[in-house]
């Protein structure tokens, strides 16, 4: 059994907590969060009494061989980029391995301090981007797999959130239909300069579109926004929109935040609906149990590890910085400073 720990126990934690019915493998422990009242009562709703304020002081005594970090990118009051210390941190303790939470950076600058970590540590770490495990997808993707929509000729992916905020999970969602291939060309476009100063802990442009080549050959078509990708959803909510649309030579899948559909030449034509929030508990699990088949076994990486997510972020960077220069970035690309103020002169 292995032994895990929370670090910070605000709602986003609580569903981590809350997927552990789903968890075989690992126990939640110990948990860490400097609001006293937040960490007991976290503590006392998931029954867990080794509470902590100070997170050296929790895994130098519990040396959990799994920390979540479930923390926002960005501390609200001083502005400071939270993501490369805290896994700095966690490297630092010796932890076997950590769940993330998403976005994994916010700029070129904690992007480069993190990648140059990866290159060194330990650690296995994994971005939390859960979506890669939600039942109805796995069961596209065995489609997907099985060949049953022949090849695949593109892909067209959206969020109506900001690509701060989601772009993550609809990147993964793309790499996880082609075997986690690598973009190496992007042309995008950003707008709506609302959001670069003002949203709390995810601050980057409103809107983004961009046309991507991946190293496979595969052209990816993707939105994000509400000005963006209000025609193709199914449902009314800002957060309550995330897709992906897989085209093949034989037919399609497409899973979306409420429903889905297939097209083979077997089936024929098949949809449905799905409970959003009852697949996303179970996906929490089953990523945290892809974490221990990691430790168990070298050779099984996790389909969300730091690099693979690290080149998903460095494609996001790569449409912010082609709106800003109206250029084709190749990609992996080395994101230049400052890259945030160069949006906000441009916006």
């Amino acid at each position: 059994m292995y032994k895990t720990a929370m670090l910070g126990c605000g709602g986003r934690a609580r569903q981590h907590a809350a997927a552990y019915r789903f968890v075989k493998r690992g126990k939640l422990a110990a948990i860490c969060d400097m609001n006293e009242e937040r960490l007991h009562n976290f503590g006392d709703d998931f029954g867990i009494s080794s509470r902590y304020t100070d997170l050296d002081e929790m895994l130098k005594k519990e040396k959990p061989d799994v920390l979540h970090i479930v923390t926002t990118p960005v501390d609200p009051s001083s502005e400071e980029r939270l993501r490369y210390p805290l896994m700095k941190q966690a490297s630092d303790h010796g932890v076997p391995a950590a769940i993330v939470e998403k976005p994994v950076a916010i700029e070129g600058e904690d992007w480069k301090q993190i990648a140059g970590l990866a290159e060194k540590t330990k650690t296995k770490f994994v971005v939390n981007t859960q979506l890669d495990f939600h039942p109805k997808n796995l069961e596209l993707k065995k489609d997907v797999d099985a060949g049953r929509i022949g090849e695949i000729r593109f892909i067209d992916a959206s969020a109506r959130s900001r690509p701060s905020e989601q772009g993550g999970h609809v990147l993964q969602l793309v790499s996880s239909y082609i075997d986690n291939s690598r973009p190496v060309r992007v042309l995008g476009q950003t707008f709506g300069e609302e959001s670069l100063n003002s949203a709390p802990g995810h601050p980057g442009p409103l809107h983004a579109v961009a046309h991507v080549l991946y190293e496979n050959g595969v052209h990816v078509s993707l939105a994000f926004g509400t000005e963006m990708a209000q025609k193709a959803s199914d449902t009314a909510g800002v957060y309550d929109h995330k897709r992906v649309f897989v085209v093949g030579t034989k037919g399609f899948v497409h899973w979306r935040f409420s429903s889905w559909e297939r097209s083979t030449l077997d089936g024929g034509y098949e949809s449905g609906t799905l409970d959003y929030s009852e697949q996303d508990v179970v996906a929490q699990g089953n990523l945290t149990e892809a974490v221990f088949d990691w430790l168990d076994d070298e050779s099984n990486v996790h389909p969300t590890h730091l690099k693979q997510s690290l080149a998903e972020f460095n494609l996001l960077l790569g449409i912010y910085h082609s709106g800003v220069t109206n250029q084709i970035i190749d990609l992996p690309f080395e994101p230049p400073d400052g890259l945030i103020d160069l949006l906000r002169e441009k916006l």
